[in-house]
C-alpha cells in the first residue's frame, strides 16, 4: 500500500514539475528593454500589419515569448525571428519547433541582413526595444533596397517623431532622414497595462513603406550632416545654425528663402535644395 502511495506521489510530483517547465516564462530584463505583450488581439493586430507588403518573406525583432510570432506563423510566407535574448531563444526553440531553423540568436544591428533570405527583399517587424528603436529604424534606411516595408511597436513619442510633417513640434531628425526614403503611417496607440512590466509611456504601431526616391538629387552624407547640424539648434534660425558647416562670409548664400527660417519649417525636397547650396560653397 505504502509503494503504490509512494509511486503515486512521484507520478503526481513528475508530472507537476513537468507541467511548470513547460508553462515556464522568461524574466522580462531591464538592461534589453524587455517589455512582453500580453494582449493577444493587439499582437494579431500587429502581425497584420505585414499584409501591407505581401508575398515577401518577414524578419521579426525581439519576439520574446512570440506573442507575435505565433500569429506571423500563420501567414503563408517565409518567417525568421531575431532574437538576443539567451533565456528567450530557448523559449522559441521549445514553443515553436517548427521555427527551429529559423531562429537567430544574434544582435541585430550586428547582422548582416544581405544573408537572410539569399539577398531578396524581406518585411521588417517586431515588439522592438524602446532604447535602440531609432539605432533599428538607421540600420533600416541603410538598407532600404532591401526593406520595403517596415511595421512594428515603438514607443508613441518615436512614433509621432517619425510621422510628423513639417511645421509640427514633433519634426526632427528621425522625421526628415526616415521620410526622405519611406512614408509613415501612425497607426493605433496601445496603453501600458498589455504589457508585463509595464512601461512608463504609451507605445504606437506604425508602418513605413518605401516611397518612390531613388536618388535624393542631393550628397547623402551632407544632407544628413546639414539635417542633424540645423536640427542641434532647432529654436535658432538657419542662417546662426549653419555656421557650424559655413564660413561666416558665405552664410549669405542662404538668401530670403532660409536664412530666417528654422529647421522644423523646411520640408524634405527643401532640405535637398538646402543642402545642394551648403554643397556648392564646400565644393567652391
Amino acid at each position: 500500500m505504502s509503494f503504490t502511495f509512494l509511486h503515486f506521489t512521484f507520478l503526481l510530483f513528475y508530472f507537476f514539475s513537468t507541467f511548470a517547465s513547460r508553462m515556464k516564462q522568461v524574466r522580462p530584463k531591464k538592461n534589453l528593454g524587455q517589455h512582453f505583450l500580453t494582449d493577444l488581439s493587439i499582437a494579431k493586430r500587429i502581425a497584420d500589419t505585414v499584409d501591407a507588403c505581401p508575398d515577401l518573406p518577414v524578419l521579426e525583432v525581439g519576439p520574446g515569448m512570440g506573442v507575435l510570432t505565433q500569429y506571423l506563423a500563420e501567414k503563408p510566407r517565409p518567417l525568421r525571428v531575431v532574437e538576443i535574448d539567451a533565456e528567450s531563444v530557448e523559449y522559441l526553440y521549445e514553443h515553436f519547433p517548427r521555427l527551429h531553423d529559423h531562429i537567430i540568436g544574434e544582435d541585430f544591428l550586428r547582422m548582416d541582413l544581405r544573408t537572410l533570405f539569399d539577398g531578396q527583399q524581406f518585411v521588417l517587424t517586431g515588439n522592438y526595444p524602446y532604447d535602440i528603436s531609432s539605432q533599428i529604424f538607421f540600420k533600416m534606411l541603410d538598407n532600404r533596397d532591401l526593406i520595403p516595408c517596415c511595421t512594428g511597436m515603438i514607443q508613441r513619442e518615436v512614433a509621432l517623431r517619425m510621422a510628423a510633417p513639417p511645421g509640427n513640434k514633433q519634426y526632427g531628425i528621425l522625421s526628415v532622414l526616415i521620410q526622405a526614403w519611406y512614408n509613415v503611417e501612425y497607426l493605433f496607440t496601445v496603453e501600458p497595462g498589455v504589457f508585463n512590466p509595464p512601461p512608463k509611456v504609451q507605445s504606437a504601431v506604425i508602418r513605413m513603406t518605401r516611397n518612390e526616391v531613388m536618388n535624393l538629387g542631393c550628397d547623402e552624407q551632407l544632407f544628413k550632416r546639414v539635417v542633424k547640424t540645423t536640427f542641434g539648434q532647432r529654436r535658432k534660425m538657419l542662417r546662426v545654425s549653419l555656421r557650424q558647416l559655413l564660413p561666416n562670409d558665405q552664410i549669405s548664400i542662404l538668401n530670403s528663402q532660409f536664412a530666417t527660417r528654422r529647421p522644423e519649417q523646411l520640408s524634405i525636397s527643401e532640405f535637398v535644395e538646402l543642402t545642394n547650396l551648403v554643397s556648392a560653397v564646400l565644393n567652391s
